[in-house]
């Protein structure tokens, strides 16, 4: 995965672990949903949720993810 950068997603999260912990709950989230975003998109689960991660659509607090709908 080249884009987007993986240091810039740790600096947003915090961690690897984080990362990593985020990214996986997200694309299984999405690919539970089937979402209709992704399809169109024809990226993997994964980039799909790391995108949303790295614009900022997605956080994280308390073990909880949050989707910031701006």
């Amino acid at each position: 995965m080249i884009q987007p950068p993986i240091d810039k997603l740790i600096d947003k999260v915090g961690c690897k672990f984080a990362l990593v912990c985020l990214v996986t709950k997200r694309a299984h989230y999405i690919v539970e949903k089937k979402s209709d975003a992704l399809f169109e998109s024809k990226e993997t689960p994964l980039t799909y949720a790391a995108r949303e991660i790295f614009e900022g659509k997605i956080e994280h607090k308390d073990d909880q993810i949050w989707v910031n709908n701006h």
